[in-house]
């Protein structure tokens, strides 16, 4: 076995930059394995490390965007008390969320684009592997709340309130907690065992757990089947069931005669539909291409998961915010009242 160099060698960074490139070009192998380092080192990009600089541009403005538009819904919701029903308690809990995912990955990725902060303890990376996994499972579970909200709300509205009353939403928001601890605690855990690793190098701007068992030695087919009960128990059976519940909204919209009122019942829907479509696609797509056989540049992989994080939480505010009525009223009633 190898042991892990920890940088005090005057050859480190030359020694880094060579199995940075080896592991972009694949040629790592277990042949000279090393034991469970105490510091990983991510590789951001892969492939495109020259464009770091560029790349923090965008990823910081999508970091200020997200602040901005969650802390304002937040701060909305907080002070209209007309607001304090449950769909808009429920997209108070998506922008909690949504800080958090964002908060937990985008200071460190821009460390790595800006200060080249590329290490990260084996304990870090564990956390990592926790918390980033688990913001993603609670907003899939919120998004099924948020569906469910708009089920009661169609199909059941003379019994809204009572369905949807503030214990269901506190019992609703336990049970996506609940949910995304036990589905991702064995992460870490299992994570831990991994005693050696064909390299130190993580080819992620963050800690994944699949990315951290790909680079293991040894049998791993266990982590594999981990990984996919993750995606089948949390986001196929979310997506599965947020399908259902609009499949039979829109069975009872269309039995509305009025096409107007088929219009507006539809446009309750549409932001919501919005913010769903952007969140899965990417793992969609992830998906499929790997079903059909595509297999994408690392880079282009990694640009992708990272969109998974990103993206969503900057947009849903923008969404929400502009297609809900009284949100849009209050913003530009708070506005108005700056200028004045």
């Amino acid at each position: 076995m190898l042991e892990f160099n920890d940088g005090s060698h005057p050859h480190c960074k030359l020694c880094k930059e060579s199995d940075f490139e080896e592991l972009r070009l694949g040629i790592t192998s277990c042949n000279n394995s090393i034991l469970q380092p105490l510091i990983f080192f991510l590789a951001g990009i892969p492939g495109l490390e020259s464009s770091h600089g560029w790349f923090s541009v965008p990823f910081f403005l999508v970091f200020v965007i997200t602040i901005i538009g969650n802390a304002t819904i937040l701060c909305i919701i907080r002070m209209e008390k007309s607001l304090h029903e449950p769909m808009f308690l429920l997209l108070a809990m998506l922008s909690v969320v949504d800080l958090s995912l964002v908060s937990v990955t985008v200071p460190h990725m821009l460390g790595i684009f800006w200060m080249n902060a590329k290490e990260i303890s084996f304990n870090a990376c564990l956390t990592q592997m926790f918390f980033i996994p688990s913001f993603y499972v609670m907003e899939s579970g919120i998004l099924l709340a948020m569906a469910f909200d708009r089920f009661v709300a169609f199909l059941f509205p003379l019994r809204y309130t009572t369905i949807l009353a503030n214990n269901i939403l506190v019992k609703m928001a336990l049970a996506v907690l609940a949910r995304a601890g036990a589905v991702l605690t064995p992460a870490p855990i299992l994570a831990k065992r991994l005693e050696s690793f064909q390299t130190h190098i993580i080819t992620y701007s963050y800690c994944a757990y699949m990315a951290v068992v790909q680079i293991a030695c040894g049998d791993v087919s266990k982590h594999i089947v981990y990984g996919l009960m993750v995606i089948v128990a949390t986001v196929g059976f979310d997506l599965f069931f947020i399908i259902l519940s609009y499949g039979l909204i829109l069975c009872a919209v269309f039995q509305i005669p009025s096409w107007e009122a088929r219009g507006k019942a539809l446009s309750t829907c549409g932001s919501h539909l919005c913010v769903i479509a952007l969140f899965y696609s990417p793992v969609v797509f992830s998906v499929l291409a790997q079903i059909l056989g595509y297999h994408m540049a690392p880079s282009l992989q990694i640009i992708l998961d990272n969109l998974y994080f990103l993206v969503p939480p900057m947009v849903n505010p923008l969404i929400k915010g502009a297609q809900i009525k009284q949100m849009r009223e209050r913003v530009l009633q708070i506005l108005h009242c700056h200028r004045n």
